[in-house]
C-alpha cells in the first residue's frame, strides 16, 4: 500500500504558525490532502507535549493514533526541529535539525534532560540551543540509541548544514564521529532531489521532503512516498529504509518546485531584485540597486560545492515527482489571486468530496474524471503541472516563487 509522510512541520507555539494546528484538526487536514503519518512537530514545547501525552495513545511501535477514535487510519510519529546556535571551526554557525523518536517515553526523557541544560522550552515550539550538531547527536543516541538527527533544509542561507551564511561545506565537517548516524538530508522547498545529486558526497544518504508547514493548509507539499505493507508502518523500519538505503520500499518524494522556494535565487528583497549565479559573479555579489551584499541562495550554493553535472536522478537513488499544491491550482483555473478565499476552498473541498483526497487527484487521477468534478481550466491546469508546462518566477532572499500555469494572454480554457 501506499503509505505518505510529512514528518516536518510546527505547532501553533512556534512563532508566526497557524492557531488551527490541533491534533484532531491536523488529522483532518491529513485525510484531505492524502498523508498517512504526520511529525508530531515541536514535541519540546510543555504545553504541546501535555497535549500530545493526553491526545495520542501507541497503535503500532512508534506510531500514535489519536485516543478519541476520530481518523483512525492517520498516524502520527514524534518528530521536533531544533534550532541550534553554536561555534565550530572557529566560526559561527546556525543550524536547523529534525529530531525522530521512537516513542512518548523517549520524548519525556529527552524533554527532562534539555530541561536539566537549562534551556527554555517554553519560549518557542523550536527552541534554540547553544549545542553543537555533533555533541547534540552523542547526547540523543546516550539517553536512546533508535533517536536520529535528519539536517532540516539543508540549504536554506541561514539556519542549515550547507547554508550559505553559516553553514558547512560537509556532513563531516558539522557532524564528525556521528556522520555515520546521518542517514538522510532534508532538501528543503528550495532544493529539489536532482540539484543535491550533485554532489557525489550524498551518495551515500538518502534525500526526505517535509513541507515544513505552519498551517494544516501547507500539509504535504512536499512530502515522501513509501510502499509498505501495513506490518511494516513503525517508526523502526522507516529508520530501517533510511539506513540501508532500501529504493524498493521508499519510492518517490513529492516536491515543491525548487524555483518557487523563497531561497532558490540570489537577490536582494529590499530592493526586489534577484538574479542567477552567473549575474550575482559578474555583480562581485553586491545588489545592482543598494550595492549591499545579496541573500545568496540555493542554486549558487549547490554550484558552489557540486563535483558534477547530471541530467537525471542517478540508478539506485529515489526519484521524485513535482508538484504545485491543489488549492494554488485551484486559484489559477478560477482566476483567482489569492488561495484561501471563499470561491477557491469551496472547489477545493467539493473536489475533496467528489473526486479524492489532494494527492490523489494531483498523481492518480485521470484527467476527464477532475473535469468532471472540477473545470476545464481546472483539470487543464493539473494536466499541464503533470507535464511539467509551468512558468515560474523565482523565488530569492525570503520571497516566494510564483508560479503560473496558463499565460496572460491565453485566457482560460472553458
Amino acid at each position: 500500500m501506499r503509505v505518505i509522510t510529512d514528518w516536518h512541520l510546527h505547532s501553533r507555539f512556534s512563532r508566526a504558525c497557524s492557531k488551527k494546528l490541533t491534533l484532531e484538526n491536523n488529522a483532518l487536514w491529513c485525510e484531505k490532502k492524502g498523508v498517512n503519518v504526520l511529525g508530531t512537530a515541536d514535541f519540546t514545547h510543555p504545553t504541546w507535549f501535555k497535549e500530545l501525552e493526553e491526545g495520542l495513545e501507541e497503535a503500532e511501535p512508534g506510531m500514535y493514533r489519536l485516543k478519541s477514535g476520530a481518523y483512525a487510519k492517520m498516524r502520527y510519529m514524534f518528530t521536533t526541529e531544533l534550532s541550534q546556535m553554536y561555534r565550530r571551526g572557529d566560526k559561527g554557525r546556525r543550524v536547523h535539525n529534525i529530531v525522530m523518536a521512537p516513542s512518548l517515553e523517549s520524548v519525556r526523557k529527552i524533554n527532562k534532560w534539555l530541561s536539566g541544560q537549562g534551556f527554555n522550552l517554553k519560549a518557542d515550539g523550536r527552541p534554540i540551543l547553544g549545542l553543537d550538531s555533533e555533541e547534540l547527536y552523542k547526547r540523543l543516541k546516550d539517553i536512546d540509541d533508535r533517536v536520529i538527527i535528519i539536517p532540516a533544509h539543508a540549504w536554506t542561507p541561514w539556519f542549515a548544514i550547507f547554508g550559505s551564511k553559516s553553514g558547512f561545506d560537509s556532513i563531516e565537517e558539522c557532524f564528525g564521529e556521528m556522520s555515520e548516524y546521518i542517514y538522510a538530508i532534508e532538501t528543503g522547498l528550495s532544493s529539489d532531489p536532482l540539484m543535491n545529486r550533485q554532489l557525489s558526497a550524498l551518495d551515500n544518504v538518502m534525500l526526505i521532503s517535509n513541507s515544513d508547514a505552519h498551517s494544516p493548509r501547507n500539509f504535504g507539499r512536499e512530502a515522501n512516498v513509501f510502499e509498505l505493507e501495513p506490518d511494516e508502518i513503525n517508526f523502526d523500519e522507516f529508520v530501517r529504509i533510511l539506513r540501508e538505503r532500501d529504493t524498493d520500499k521508499f519510492k518517490y518524494t513529492i516536491e515543491f518546485h525548487p524555483e518557487e522556494g523563497k531561497y532558490y535565487a540570489d537577490g536582494c528583497s529590499g530592493c526586489g531584485f534577484w538574479c542567477e549565479p552567473r549575474e550575482t559573479a559578474k555583480l562581485s555579489g553586491k545588489c545592482k540597486m543598494c550595492g549591499k551584499g545579496l541573500t545568496i541562495g540555493v542554486l549558487s550554493r549547490v554550484r558552489e560545492l557540486a563535483d558534477r553535472d547530471i541530467k537525471k536522478i542517478p540508478k539506485g537513488q529515489v526519484p521524485f515527482k513535482s508538484i504545485v499544491p491543489l488549492q494554488e491550482i485551484v486559484a489559477e483555473g478560477l482566476g483567482m489571486k489569492l488561495t484561501n478565499g471563499k470561491k477557491v476552498q469551496a472547489m477545493y473541498e467539493k473536489m475533496i468530496a467528489d473526486i479524492a483526497d489532494e494527492f490523489t487527484i494531483l498523481l492518480d487521477v485521470p484527467i476527464d474524471e477532475i473535469q468532471k468534478g472540477s473545470t476545464p481550466a481546472i483539470a487543464e491546469a493539473i494536466r499541464r503541472m503533470r507535464a511539467g508546462q509551468l512558468h515560474i518566477r523565482p523565488g530569492y532572499d525570503g520571497v516566494f516563487g510564483k508560479v503560473k500555469i496558463f499565460n496572460d494572454d491565453e485566457g482560460l480554457p472553458v
